[in-house]
């Protein structure tokens, strides 16, 4: 299979078909702080100059976070919405960011490499667990790993090991597997027309993406709003 051009990769002279593991190392970690760097010169225009009736990136940033606040006061009311939304809107705009950037022809999505969408998914994984305990206490929170049937507690724990498990495997694979597919779709569209660039093709790539960072920030909210919402049982 040919090899697509990444400007990364031609910067640094690194070869997916020469050296491997330097390939991946650089174009991962350079397109990583690319997303990031954007992310934060996006978040820094829309705060610069901040006014009463916004336009631009602060009309942008605005509607954004009320998404997202809205979306969390949905799942787990206003106040908890509130406190974690700077988390949960952080990783959407950083994985729309990720996704939007593998698109562009001559860069890749560092989302489209397992190491990033699994360590994203740990963090929440982790994030979500501790905020739990953090809340309820160590006992309390694992108590609704039981189940309310007292005598088929010895069944409903290790179910629920394994699902909330299956949680950190899901939510990784399944932002690895799509945007990696969007990738490999990209470089066969851009193999059979590369002077013609296709636009339904990507636009529903840039649409993909959208979608992607917008179910794994939807996961985030969901899994930390069940985990302190064991309060209420």
């Amino acid at each position: 299979m040919p090899e697509l051009f990444t400007f990364v990769g031609a910067a640094f002279g690194v070869s997916h078909h020469a050296d491997p593991e330097a390939y991946k190392m650089v174009i991962y970690t350079a397109h990583m702080l690319l997303s990031a760097i954007i992310a934060l010169v996006l978040v820094r225009s829309a705060m610069s100059n901040l006014q009463l009736v916004p336009k631009g990136s602060q009309n942008f940033m605005e509607a954004y976070i009320s998404g997202v606040l809205q979306m969390g006061k949905d799942v787990m009311g206003e106040e908890a919405a509130r406190r974690y939304v700077p988390l949960v809107a952080t990783i959407g705009l950083f994985v729309a960011i990720a996704n939007l950037i593998g698109v562009i022809p001559g860069f890749e999505a560092p989302t489209a490499f397992l190491e990033f969408a699994f360590t994203l998914a740990l963090a929440v994984f982790i994030y979500y667990n501790f905020e739990g305990i953090r809340r309820l206490g160590v006992v309390k929170y694992f108590k609704h790993f039981l189940g309310p049937v007292w005598w088929l507690y010895w069944l409903m724990f290790p179910i629920e090991i394994v699902s909330h498990f299956s949680r950190l495997v899901s939510l990784s694979f399944r932002l690895f597997g799509n945007v990696k597919g969007d990738d490999m779709f990209l470089m066969v569209i851009l193999m059979l027309a590369p002077w013609l660039l296709p636009m339904i093709p990507f636009a529903l790539l840039t649409f993909m993406a959208l979608l992607q960072a917008f179910i794994f920030m939807m996961l985030t909210t969901v899994y930390i709003g069940s985990a302190i919402a064991v309060e209420d049982h």
